[in-house]
């Protein structure tokens, strides 16, 4: 079995891809000055990308798990998330409360997802 590292660095890869799955690192936000909805919009933005670079797409995610460093943002979170996933493709989904790498982070998005 071959394995396709996308974006890969020296401690991780931004997404991997194996036998038509493809699974995608923690997406954090890169505008992290911003609100909850607007840092979710830019992970979104990031899964798009990274999941487009390994022939798939959005419709195409089987999972989603949803770190918020405060879950009083839950709602924020999903107005971006709601206007983001494409409908009659909403994946299992999870979300829990955790503590990120940098303060400034309100939201981190891990999926994995199937090529075309």
């Amino acid at each position: 079995m071959s394995i396709q590292y996308h974006g890969q660095t020296e401690r991780y890869a931004e997404a991997t891809v194996a036998n038509g799955f493809v699974f995608l690192a923690g997406m954090v936000p890169e505008t992290a000055s911003a609100d909850v909805t607007a840092q979710t919009a830019d992970v979104l933005a990031q899964i798009d990308h990274w999941l487009n670079q390994c022939g798939s797409d959005k419709t195409r995610i089987l999972e989603a798990t949803i770190f918020l460093r405060d879950m009083n943002d839950y709602a924020a979170m999903n107005t971006a998330w709601d206007a983001w996933v494409a409908p009659g493709h909403a994946p299992a989904r999870a979300c829990v409360e955790a503590k990120l790498a940098k303060a400034e982070w309100a939201v981190e998005i891990k999926v994995s997802a199937v090529q075309k």
